[in-house]
């Protein structure tokens, strides 16, 4: 048939790749099939759910760090060994608690030599006054020279000031020997203990003895996005003790709840967001320094409005529009005004009514006026409810409450 044999490679070369094209369109056609991309019909397959009326909460979620209220490396104020120390590592300590003492036998000696020369000090400045008072007598009397009174006045007074340095000498001694019994300057956890029985410590010891670092109450630093400025000015003008919940790395569990303690006074331009420090009372320690949560801060609520999954919402041309499931299951494409977001749900302002039915997912399948077959129901979106226990909240948590914005 074919006398060139080039042209004979050609016509089956050309016949395979036509056999290879036919086999992968059967098996895309039928993976499109077994997926419901081409339902029976021509319907297409979409989740839905329904648009509710109720109170939205309002709420932004970020990442924090625990920082303790104060941390303080305990030094010693003097210079001597240790000879005791009273706490365990990681023992919780009260302020003004007994933590090391040192030896105090050189500055109980300073002590005495100070008490010492006060005494004798003491004793000329009364001798002194004495015979002051003898000049005076005889100075009235005309039998002294005033010049010589006038002297022992002056001895008088040069003793009073000595007897003060002696006093000042003696209340120093007495402040050594104070300083050599170290308490703890806060109340908090000590850390592990940088010097060992024996040591000889000094004032200058940068390291210090221990590390105190204060739970109860404790802070976490985070931050929120310039976007997200204006909402929070305008809900922490309304109440400056906004409520923050602190939740586990996993955002599953909460640890604790506190309230917004002060807002950095300007913008980090590097980074572009505002800092935000949040307090807590952590009356059970799940809160421990350094340590990473997840913030959720709360702005309050929208009061009888209309929420949709926010996954139903989406943006184009048009602007913000949603595929609206008609009682002949069929999809209209509506342009919605949206609000703020509440967890996994979006406010809808305006372009939806309560009760209305959008498509959630299969979207990216629809025109204005495709059929739709409803495969899956979405769970309603879930209004505000009033305050709950950590235990209750945790398991809201668990079974999928919103997580914020």
């Amino acid at each position: 048939m074919f006398k060139n044999p080039k042209a004979k490679r050609l016509s089956l070369i050309a016949i395979c790749a036509l056999i290879v094209i036919a086999i992968i369109w059967a098996i895309v056609w039928a993976m499109t099939r077994s997926k419901g991309g081409y339902p029976r019909g021509g319907a297409v397959a979409v989740k839905v759910a329904t648009a509710i009326r109720g109170n939205a909460p309002l709420e932004i979620t970020a990442l924090g760090t625990v920082n303790s209220t104060y941390s303080v490396t305990v030094r010693s104020r003097v210079d001597g060994q240790l000879m005791k120390l009273h706490f365990t590592e990681g023992q919780f300590v009260r302020q003004g608690q007994l933590l090391a003492e040192l030896d105090d036998r050189p500055f109980k000696a300073q002590l005495l030599q100070a008490e010492g020369q006060l005494i004798r000090d003491k004793a000329l400045l009364e001798n002194a006054r004495l015979d002051l008072q003898r000049y005076r007598q005889l100075l009235s009397q005309n039998s002294i020279a005033r010049q010589q009174v006038d002297t022992q006045a002056s001895l008088v007074r040069q003793y009073e000031g000595t007897v003060k340095f002696d006093q000042g000498a003696v209340d120093n001694a007495r402040l050594q020997i104070t300083y050599s019994r170290i308490t703890a300057p806060v109340t908090g956890r000590v850390g592990l203990r940088k010097v060992d029985l024996g040591n000889i410590v000094h004032a200058t010891d940068e390291q210090g003895i221990v590390t105190i670092t204060q739970e109860q109450p404790i802070n976490v630093f985070f931050s929120i996005p310039e976007v997200e400025l204006s909402r929070v000015m305008a809900a922490y003008a309304t109440d400056n003790r906004l409520e923050v919940e602190a939740w586990d790395r996993d955002d599953k569990n909460l640890l604790s709840r506190g309230v917004i303690l002060a807002l950095d006074n300007q913008l980090n331009t590097e980074t572009g967001t505002m800092g935000i420090k949040a307090k807590f009372e952590n009356t059970d320690r799940k809160l421990y320094p350094n340590q990473f949560v997840n913030i959720h801060m709360h702005l309050g609520a929208v009061q009888d409005t209309v929420l949709v999954p926010t996954v139903a919402v989406q943006l184009g041309k048009q602007g913000h529009t949603v595929y609206k499931v008609n009682a002949d299951n069929k999809v209209s494409l509506v342009k919605v005004k949206i609000g703020d977001t509440s967890g996994e749900n979006t406010i809808i302002e305006s372009g939806l009514e309560a009760g209305d039915v959008v498509v959630t997912d299969g979207v990216d399948k629809l025109r204005d006026g495709s059929s739709v077959r409803v495969v899956e129901q979405m769970a309603q979106p879930e209004a505000a409810s009033p305050p709950v226990q950590p235990d209750e909240a945790t398991t809201q948590k668990a079974k999928g409450a919103p997580n914020g914005n």
